[in-house]
């Protein structure tokens, strides 16, 4: 395994992460243990989750498979999506991420987390509120680092403008939604974290697993896949996403790789990226992305890749996560 510094931090993480989402849903407590552990036992060390995932039973599992392995781990949760349709339950505010980030630690069974994330920006919370309180709970020792998640540029930058002048801790790392489908943050997201040294932890860097060949024109719900088991993500099957996944599939088959190794490769040499967090519910899964960690592509490859992809530069993302 190859590691990492995330951002500017001195925290080392795996170049390949581990994201959860679907555990306790589309991976039982069963399976969704072995693969933790698989995953450990092949050097990925960054495991990332979030409170809403699976309705809370991401956390509890994740604390399941961690028992006697903590230290091993980097951990990574998130709150301020939604909790439930209260009016204090969802956002960025001291009240609500207090309250949940002790819940998340419960259902963790630790007593501190790695890397706490805001999973998106909230329009309704003043930013140095919610900063006050990211750094009130790094000092309290129940928060190591702390990032962002679905901030456009501007919001981030402001963000850290006001960590500085406050002296408050600063956001060492951001999500967002990164492949070869959606290359829209590299028009304004890329250049400030590369500026402020933040680390970009792309989600979706499979395109929700269309980037890895599953889906077709002719079937765009195979068993067991995301479009099969989520009836909402059938808006992401669009012709020019399938068409994206049919030329990387060649190119793959040509370099004697798979598609999903080749798109992780890829994004794994791409500019402030840390690591790369992609999920699995089988073993299988994770053994074929772990082959992009090694995985050397040559200027002609990435050239291909970076042509056939640059339609994916311009227009809508192809996932962001907001409040209302």
């Amino acid at each position: 395994m190859k590691y990492r510094r995330l951002g500017n931090s001195g925290l080392e993480v795996s170049a390949l992460g581990l994201g959860t989402n679907a555990f306790g849903k589309r991976a039982d407590q069963e399976a969704s243990i072995r693969i933790i552990h698989h995953a450990m036992d092949k050097g990925i060390n960054f495991i990332d989750t979030a409170n809403i995932y699976a309705g809370t039973e991401s956390e509890r599992i994740i604390g399941l498979a961690l028992a006697g392995k903590r230290h091993n781990a980097v951990l990574a949760t998130k709150a301020g999506l939604p909790r439930g349709s209260g009016p204090n339950e969802r956002g960025s505010s001291r009240y609500h991420l207090q309250q949940e980030l002790d819940s998340s630690l419960r259902r963790l069974n630790t007593d501190y987390v790695d890397l706490y994330q805001i999973h998106t920006f909230d329009p309704h919370t003043p930013l140095e509120e919610t900063l006050r309180a990211l750094d009130d709970m790094v000092s309290a020792g129940k928060v190591r680092y702390i990032g962002a998640s679905n901030y456009a540029a501007w919001e981030l930058m402001k963000a850290l403008g006001i960590s500085e002048l406050r002296s408050f801790s600063r956001f060492v790392s951001t999500q967002t939604s990164y492949s070869l489908a959606d290359r829209t943050p590299e028009h304004e997201l890329v250049p400030v974290c590369l500026d402020q040294g933040v680390g970009i932890i792309p989600y979706f860097p499979l395109a929700g697993g269309i980037l890895s060949g599953k889906y077709s024109s002719s079937d765009r719900e195979p068993a067991g896949s995301r479009a099969n088991t989520d009836p909402s993500f059938g808006r992401f099957l669009e012709d020019r996403n399938l068409e994206l996944a049919e030329q990387v599939g060649k190119l793959a088959a040509e370099q004697g790789v798979t598609s999903s190794a080749l798109s992780l490769a890829w994004l794994m040499g791409r500019p402030a990226v840390s690591t790369v967090i992609v999920g699995a519910t089988r073993t299988e899964q994770l053994e074929d992305n772990l082959r992009s960690v090694n995985l050397e592509l040559d200027s002609e490859v990435s050239h291909a890749l970076e042509e056939i992809s640059t339609p994916f530069l311009y227009g809508k993302p192809f996932a962001v996560y907001r409040l209302p």
